[in-house]
């Protein structure tokens, strides 16, 4: 927004040049990311976050509480919780495929950045396969409170992007789900 820049994960080692290209083609550079905002701790999208640090030294780390201790990171990270507002978008807590896992909601850009607490597969939009998931149960709320957000278009850490009608994908699958 503006020249200011917020990144949600940091995917796996050696993808700095990535986050670079789409930065500077923005007109903006390193020192415009003031943010880089953890969906959870698992390597593939933390583990370029010490990478990341090293070129946007004046950013914020943030992440689910319940998953700080399982993240390395060459600074401190601040906690954050469900209804927390990072630069104008809203994190959602969405416990279950981690117990810290948050998801990223921005309503002025009609978009949701689920992280992992949903997949866009070969069969569409559903929830956190089990055997990557640590509380199935929790899980579930999680897609359900996803569901009753509004929202255009939907990214996710596995699959392809949803451009259009994106939430209402996540409310069948969350009716579905009983």
């Amino acid at each position: 927004r503006g020249s200011e820049i917020a990144i949600v994960d940091t995917g796996t080692p050696g993808n700095t040049e990535k986050f670079a290209d789409v930065i500077t083609s923005a007109g903006l550079g390193w020192g415009d990311v003031n943010h880089v905002i953890l969906t959870h701790h698992h390597g593939d999208h933390v583990g370029g976050l010490n990478e990341i640090l090293g070129a946007a030294t004046a950013a914020t780390v943030y992440a689910g509480e319940a998953d700080i201790a399982q993240i390395q990171a060459a600074q401190p990270i601040q906690a954050i919780f469900d209804g927390d507002d990072i630069f104008g978008m809203k994190i959602i807590g969405t416990p279950g495929h981690t117990l810290g896992h948050v998801s990223v909601y921005d309503p002025v850009g009609s978009l949701l950045v689920a992280g992992d607490a949903l997949v866009n597969g070969e069969n569409g939009v559903e929830g956190s396969p089990a055997r990557f998931t640590a509380d199935m149960a929790m899980a579930t709320e999680s897609v359900k409170k996803l569901a009753g957000l509004s929202y255009e278009t939907a990214v996710f850490g596995h699959g392809d992007p949803i451009e259009s009608g994106a939430s209402e994908a996540v409310a069948a699958l969350a009716a579905s789900l009983g």
